[in-house]
């Protein structure tokens, strides 16, 4: 979520309302709870059908949840969200068998199998019969052969005539009571965006049905009420819907008030927490819900992303944390990366350490027991809630074919204003849940740092050694829930003229004065080569000339050669500047050996004041006060 500006407000001013009536009472279970249906095209015309079914040998008709094969095609459901994950429901759920019931139409003859594969990617059919007239047709599989890997799908063969698929659905014998679920969905001046979202939701009959509440926490000064859309499907939702203005506290202080209302309406109801700016598959609430009404301990489940501007590719199956090295979004061994669901399935089950908030559900005995989430504004909230999670006994499960499309994370520049919350944040979160080595941290972080000196971006460590001094600060830092942490970072960067984007075709230099240098490999000596570029800029011995080039190869060790360059942005939408300046470079090298020392020295004392700090920063009551609003 963008939290690129603040709103000037200082209270909450959201028209409080009871909670929905459905989201405070409880539900009984149907004898067979739906796990899984049989969707058949996507919400959007970007996403291709084929993540959904296959078919081939004739122009099948598809529908929301229907599926038409003329005489003699064939379809199957091996694709990405066609699948059932076997694996991932037998590890963590109390189910031991599973039926897939559908209902067909049939013109002469059907055949359907219930097909299998196993860690290794091998088909095995489970299941298989013969229709030779219409009605609804039942397979079952048990699920006792997928502990590390595997999935089961349909086949259908059309014979001599047409077939029609409807009705798809994974069940499951249900639990004694089906757990209520509210969907909190926080926002920032991405209004548009918001009320798609909000539509998708209000789309889908059995998913409107299946929710108690949602709860649409603006924070920003482009209203979401006011877009027409949202007005449109709001009387979809009947007493469900419930709107929320407050001051923006960035994506925890959204999330958070979604947990924090939900949690006083119902504290058995779990929360789905959803970004605003999502392409929604309205399906994967379904399946998400699912899951966690059969997982054998309450568990954090997570839908994965795909990217929105290639959306058959998925981000990442599982991800990680390595907290002494401060990286998150780290692949889990085994998971696929920035792979094409079209061409590859996730056969190996893959554990996360935690679920990023794009779409994750949190039961109610996480919030109950761990509190609510830590108010550090932007990014690693999600890390931190998970890792604090896990501590306490509940782990998270990233759910394959339940996803959501999102923002391709390659198309944002690493060097914006983003990057103080991402330091600052990830030392904290560090903090609280490892013991850090400062040897070991202050070194890594002088290397990053005389890294991007090298490549003149000097607004870039500026930004970076801003998050270590706010964190040096305590947790008094996150006081006001991070408004004016957010308002200095940007302005400071003001300073620094490689940090703004100029229009490729205009850009403030003399555009046939520009050469494009393409990149080699990367060097094998990395230090030697960091050392050398180093020398060449501190002493001016660089190429001249205003140089071009692209993102591809704006690695430090290429653009370090020049003292002029022009930079393509990540957003493939304009350019930037960086230029020489050794003057800069002194003074912010002085500034980072002063602030790493004094990191080192002070990182003990440091992580016992934010830990001493967490029941405090966490509680209903600091909260309330973020919000402008009355605990009670």
């Amino acid at each position: 979520m963008d939290q690129s500006a603040t709103r000037a407000v200082t209270a909450s001013d959201d028209r409080r309302e009871a909670a929905p009536a459905s989201l405070r009472g409880e539900h009984a279970a149907p004898e067979r709870l739906v796990l899984a249906r049989g969707i058949f095209t996507g919400p959007s015309a970007r996403v291709s059908d084929e993540l959904y079914a296959v078919v081939k040998g004739g122009a099948a008709v598809r529908e929301r949840l229907s599926l038409h094969l003329p005489k003699g095609a064939t379809a199957h459901t091996n694709t990405y969200f066609g699948r059932f994950a076997a694996s991932y429901w037998q590890r963590w759920t109390t189910v031991t068998e599973v039926t897939v019931t559908a209902n067909l139409g049939v013109g002469k003859k059907a055949n359907v199998r219930l097909v299998a594969s196993d860690i290794a990617g091998h088909r095995r059919i489970i299941a298989s019969l013969v229709a030779t007239s219409s009605g609804t047709v039942s397979l079952s599989a048990p699920l006792d052969q997928y502990v590390d890997g595997g999935a089961l799908w349909l086949e259908f063969d059309a014979i001599g005539g047409d077939l029609d698929i409807t009705e798809l659905a994974w069940t499951a014998q249900a639990p004694e009571k089906v757990r209520p679920v509210a969907i909190a969905i926080c926002t920032f001046n991405r209004a548009e965006d918001c009320a798609h979202t909000v539509a998708a939701l209000a789309s889908d009959a059995t998913v409107l049905g299946a929710i108690d509440a949602v709860y649409v926490v603006d924070q920003g000064t482009d209203l979401v009420e006011d877009r027409p859309l949202f007005q449109q499907v709001r009387p979809d939702f009947g007493d469900k819907l419930r709107y929320l203005r407050q001051p923006n506290l960035g994506g925890a202080g959204g999330f958070t008030r979604g947990l924090y209302e939900v949690s006083a309406a119902n504290e058995h109801a779990d929360v789905i927490l959803m970004d605003d700016d999502i392409l929604c598959e309205p399906e994967t609430v379904l399946r998400l819900q699912a899951f966690a009404n059969l997982t054998v301990e309450p568990t954090l489940v997570g839908a994965q992303m795909l990217f929105l501007l290639n959306p058959d590719y998925l981000n990442v199956g599982a991800e990680d944390v390595r907290l002494g090295e401060l990286k998150h979004g780290q692949k889990v061994p085994k998971a696929l990366r920035n792979t094409s669901m079209l061409k590859k399935n996730q056969e190996r089950r893959v554990d996360a350490g935690y679920n990023a908030w794009w779409t994750c559900l949190i039961p109610a005995e996480v919030v109950a027991k761990i509190g609510l989430p830590v108010p550090i504004f932007f990014q690693w909230d999600d890390v931190e809630y998970g890792v604090r999670a896990r501590e306490h006994g509940f782990v998270t499960v990233t759910l394959p074919n339940a996803a959501v499309w999102h923002a391709d994370f390659y198309w944002k520049d690493y060097d914006d204003w983003a990057r103080y919350f991402s330091t600052r944040n990830s030392l904290i979160v560090a903090a609280l849940h490892t013991e850090l080595d400062g040897k070991a941290i202050t070194k890594d972080f002088f290397r990053y740092i005389a890294e991007h000196l090298v490549g003149m971006q000097y607004g870039l460590v500026h930004t970076t050694l801003q998050g270590i001094e706010d964190f040096m600060k305590g947790p008094k830092v996150l006081r006001d829930g991070g408004i004016e942490a957010l308002a200095a970072a940007r302005a400071s960067r003001a300073d620094y003229p490689e940090t703004v984007k100029h229009p490729a075709a205009t850009p403030p230099v003399n555009s046939a004065d520009i050469q494009v240098r393409r990149a080699g490999g990367e060097p094998s000596r990395i230090t030697l080569v960091l050392i050398k570029r180093a020398i060449a800029q501190w002493t001016g011995r660089t190429q001249h000339g205003l140089i071009g080039v692209t993102r591809e190869d704006a690695h430090w060790w290429h653009v370090g050669l020049f003292d002029h360059v022009v930079v393509t942005d990540a957003s493939q939408s304009g350019v930037r500047v960086r230029r020489r300046d050794k003057a800069r470079a002194r003074a912010l090298l002085i500034r980072a050996y002063r602030t790493l020392r004094k990191l080192r020295k002070e990182l003990p004392a440091l992580q016992a004041e934010y830990r001493a700090a967490v029941p405090e920063l966490t509680s209903r009551e600091n909260w309330a006060r973020l919000y402008g609003i009355d605990a009670n």
